[in-house]
């Protein structure tokens, strides 16, 4: 698929996809997200890619939300079809088998914080700002901020984020748990970098357990979780990136891990 909106490139097995439409702040449209869950299915079939990068193009937008112009022509049967294309390509992106970091460059609202919140690890720079102000619109989150944001925040901030439909900046959603690192903007590239350059030296499979673990086990009632996280533990045991591990450290080596 040719790409209008997005770029992808790849570093040392990191794939990094920039949203890209800087004169509408990289807001999502039809085509946008059409191309960007093709880019994440991509992915998550790489086997070369070990973990994926989400930003977006210049400096003040990572995704300033949804493309409200597009939007606005819908019905209410289109909207409902609207939200659920939403919710599933970002349910894609949250279960991918890959690590996902979201390098937060600029305004994240709306849907571009919905993005992000889909994201496994958050890193923002200091200029970032991030909110939910659907109801500024007339309008609630329909990609899954009202589902999220709770599950991130807790429920008392998700709510007056979403009822006030107020903008914070990094250091504020990095204090609520909103975002997991917060850099200069200017360190913001290289951090991220660093970041996925460190999960490549870990066990693919092991990423992989892990994150099936958290974002599956999550929607379950804990015991049924703690049953699943056990039989995910033992499936490592069958795998020879634990044989590796395990005999590297005891070898006081650096393991060499293969994805098998």
């Amino acid at each position: 698929m040719g790409y209008e909106n997005i770029r992808m490139e790849t570093d040392e097995g990191v794939a990094i996809l920039t949203i890209d439409r800087p004169k509408s702040m990289n807001a999502l449209n039809h085509q946008t997200l059409t191309e960007l869950a093709h880019a994440f299915d991509a992915v998550a079939q790489d086997e070369a890619v070990g973990a994926l990068v989400v930003t977006g193009a210049g400096e003040k937008a990572f995704v300033a939300g949804a493309d409200i112009a597009e939007m606005s022509e819908l019905g209410a049967a289109e909207a409902q079809c609207y939200s659920r294309f939403l919710q599933e390509s970002l349910d894609a992106l949250e279960r991918s088998p890959k690590p996902v970091i979201a390098a937060v460059n600029g305004f994240a609202l709306g849907g571009g914080c919905e993005l992000a919140m889909a994201c496994h690890v958050r890193i923002a720079a200091r200029s970032a700002r991030f909110g939910q102000p659907e109801v500024n619109l007339g309008l609630i989150p329909g990609a899954g901020g009202s589902q999220r944001l709770p599950r991130i925040v807790g429920r008392g901030r998700a709510l007056d984020l979403i009822l006030s439909g107020d903008m914070i900046d990094a250091d504020e959603a990095h204090r609520i748990g909103l975002v997991n690192h917060v850099v200069a903007p200017d360190e913001l590239a290289g951090f991220v970098g660093e970041y996925a350059g460190k999960l490549q030296g870990k066990s693919p499979l092991a990423l992989r357990r892990a994150l099936e673990a958290v974002v599956s086990g999550a929607e379950c009632a804990q015991d049924d979780a703690m049953r699943f996280e056990a039989s995910l533990f033992a499936l490592c045991f069958a795998s020879e990136d634990m044989r590796e591990g395990t005999r590297a450290f005891m070898e006081k080596r650096k393991a060499s891990f293969t994805g098998r």
